[in-house]
């Protein structure tokens, strides 16, 4: 095991955001070693989501210059002196929330935060410090980590040991949120019934994720809702039973709720999973659920502070959720989804629309713009 005292100061390359509305670029950066708590990782694989573009306009802390990335795969090259569930070697996935097991959270089965060690949004370790920077100047990371980087350093508590034989590395790395993201909440949280009807607002990798979590749990009408018609062949193939392009001529003239409600016999469904964070569609979302009984739940992310809903949905019986991660805790429920891999029951492959080596990752934001675009692998 590479321990504490064998490591050195790594310079390495890196994807940097300068500022809100700067160009990323390929820089040269210096990893220190991990502190006792600590692991450093060699990232193999990373790849692109929605919350790295927020990320980078500031949310939810205007912390510059950035390394961006929360979503990978790597091998752990070095660990402190205190860690003992990884050694070096071993493959890893980065959460970006912990579970310490122990905390009052932790044990009440009510939430996956964990008091102990809460999300950080600081962009800096739990000590406040940074273990990276580039020309002297400190860089701040995305959340836990930060994964468009050849090399990072995170707290134990935030990596999860994977066994590379169950899981391709490429695919293993979509599971760092989004797709588990949705799929959690359709299964976990939300608890899709048997026989249900459910909407799932933007295709992209968390939506498609809903639809499989719902077509899992025996949902028997699954909506699809994206402007994006390329996504309805995306879509058909996680479990989508029908598709909703709100762009269409025949659409423009009715809102998203009554298009639903007219594929459900004008009431409604009983789940509806928000996935892309834009704040007008959490309203739509709320108002296609089912009245007295239909829930409406949100999991896309947005940098808007406040959100206006319809309050007559709720006034009756209805639900809103928020969902960080679908519910799900890195430790406990990760493992689940990582052995249904091992069955063949996820086709994560059909996620990736782009490969791209870390040299052209300064054009991952432009790629997130194409048609085809659902995931981005950034081969490191």
């Amino acid at each position: 095991m590479s321990k504490l005292s064998d490591s050195k100061v790594i310079t390495c390359k890196a994807v940097v955001c300068w500022g809100i509305g700067e160009a990323l670029k390929v820089e040269e950066i210096q990893i220190e070693p991990p502190k006792s708590s600590e692991v450093r990782v060699k990232i193999l694989y990373a790849s692109v989501c929605h919350t790295d573009l927020l990320h980078a306009k500031g949310f939810p802390a205007s912390a510059f210059p950035r390394v961006l990335g929360h979503e990978g795969v790597g091998v752990v090259e070095s660990v402190g002196e205190e860690v003992t569930d990884v050694r070096a070697g071993d493959f890893v996935i980065p959460t970006f929330m912990a579970q310490c097991q122990d905390c009052e959270y932790c044990v009440s089965g009510k939430t996956n935060l964990c008091l102990k060690y809460p999300i950080p949004l600081s962009g800096l370790m739990p000590d406040g410090t940074s273990r990276m920077s580039v020309r002297g100047q400190r860089l701040y990371q995305a959340v836990s980590c930060s994964t468009w980087s050849q090399y990072m350093v995170v707290d134990a508590i935030y990596v999860l040991k994977i066994d590379p034989s169950i899981i391709d590395l490429p695919h293993a790395s979509f599971l760092s949120c989004g797709f588990s993201t949705g799929f959690g909440a359709a299964w976990k949280e939300a608890g899709v019934e048997q026989g249900s009807s459910v909407a799932v607002l933007g295709l992209g990798a968390v939506g498609l994720g809903a639809i499989e979590g719902a077509r899992k749990q025996g949902a028997v009408k699954i909506i699809g809702i994206d402007k994006n018609e390329k996504k309805r062949k995306k879509g058909e193939a996680f479990g989508m039973t029908h598709f909703i392009n709100p762009s269409d001529d025949e659409n423009d003239q009715k809102s998203i709720s009554e298009q639903v409600k007219e594929l459900t016999g004008g009431i409604g469904v009983d789940y509806c999973f928000e996935c892309t964070g834009a704040p007008l569609l959490l309203n739509q979302a709320l108002l296609a659920t089912k009245m007295g009984k239909g829930q409406a739940i949100l999991l896309g992310v947005g940098n808007h502070p406040t959100l206006e809903i319809s309050s007559l949905p709720i006034l009756l019986g209805g639900t809103l959720k928020g969902y960080l991660f679908g519910g799900l805790k890195p430790q406990t429920d990760l493992p689940v989804l990582i052995d249904k891999c091992k069955n063949k029951e996820f086709q994560l492959g059909e996620l990736l629309s782009h490969e791209i080596s870390l040299e052209d990752a300064d054009k991952a934001f432009d790629l997130m713009k194409h048609p085809d675009y659902v995931k981005i692998l950034i081969k490191l």
